[in-house]
This record gives C-alpha cells, sequence and structure tokens, in this order.
C-alpha cells in the first residue's frame, strides 16, 4: 500500500510552471511631450507643450556660436522668461523644428541670426486675444514686430508656434 499511496502523491502533484509576465512592454510610440514642461512654466511663465527637438528652451546669455545665436521672443508680461524682463530665448539645432508652445504678449521676435543672411527661416504662429491667427515670416537675422510691437492699437498676441524651415 506505500507504493500506491506514493504513486497516489506522485499523480496529484502539479508539474511546475513558468510565470509569464502579464504586462505588454511600454510604447515606443513618441507624443513629443516637451521633457520638463511643467517646471518651465513653474519657473518662467512659459508653456512649452510640444515639438521635434530641434528648437530648445535656452538660456539668454547664451553667446552666439559663429553667425548664429538665439532666437528671442520679447513679452509685455515681465514675468516671463528666467531674467526678469519679458523675454524668452531658444536656440535652434537643426535645419528644421517645429515647437507648439503658448508665451502671451509677444510684441517682437528676434531671429537667431548674427549678420545678414545666417539665421534660420522662421515662421511663427500666433493667436491675437481677439480670436485672430496670425502667421508672420520672422526676419532670419533682424527683428520682427508682431502684435501691439507692429500697431500699438492691436489686441495682444499669443505665440502658439515656432517652425523653423532652413
Amino acid at each position: 500500500m506505500l507504493g500506491l499511496g506514493a504513486a497516489g502523491l506522485l499523480v496529484g502533484a502539479s508539474a511546475p510552471t513558468r510565470a509569464v509576465a502579464d504586462d505588454a512592454p511600454p510604447s515606443i510610440v513618441e507624443d513629443f511631450s516637451y521633457p520638463g514642461a511643467a517646471q518651465i512654466l513653474a519657473q518662467q511663465n512659459v508653456k512649452l507643450i510640444s515639438g521635434d527637438g530641434h528648437i530648445l528652451l535656452a538660456d539668454c546669455a547664451t553667446p552666439p556660436e559663429g553667425d548664429i545665436g538665439l532666437l528671442k521672443v520679447w513679452t509685455t508680461d515681465e514675468q516671463i522668461g528666467a531674467d526678469g524682463i519679458g523675454r524668452v530665448c531658444f536656440k535652434v539645432t537643426a535645419r528644421t523644428g517645429l515647437l507648439n508652445l503658448e508665451v502671451p504678449g509677444v510684441y517682437e521676435i528676434r531671429g537667431d541670426g548674427q549678420r545678414t543672411g545666417t539665421g534660420h527661416e522662421v515662421t511663427a504662429e500666433l493667436r491675437s486675444d481677439e480670436g485672430e491667427e496670425i502667421t508672420v515670416e520672422v526676419d532670419p537675422d533682424g527683428s520682427t514686430q508682431v502684435g501691439l510691437g507692429a500697431d500699438p492699437d492691436a489686441s495682444p498676441t499669443m505665440l502658439l508656434r515656432l517652425t523653423v524651415a532652413g
């Protein structure tokens, strides 16, 4: 009987099983959200939404590299930017780029070229407080007035997108 009992124990025993992970691997789909956006909003009052990584927030004191400096956005709101004068700067890192953002009260955008013919071709998309959509070509190596900068009687404008195309 002992042999039969032992055989019964062996029959009732289950075979070892391997654990199978139920979790799927994380998605590799990029949503292009701007890294550190919440901290930038808290510190500089600039809402960076998304982009392709080729237009980056930069310290406005960064010196030019050769004939290329920074894109500079001027606003009537002195709480915008790190230096308390209503200025925020961006570095273009490739021939093309895209940045979706929200910067209120923009009146001037300065191209990144340091001399004639050296800056990137940038398009800025803005919206007036009245809801008018405005698209401007930024002077690659000079300043482009928008909103109140272009017309003191105009409605303030919110910068919504910067696009670099060369």
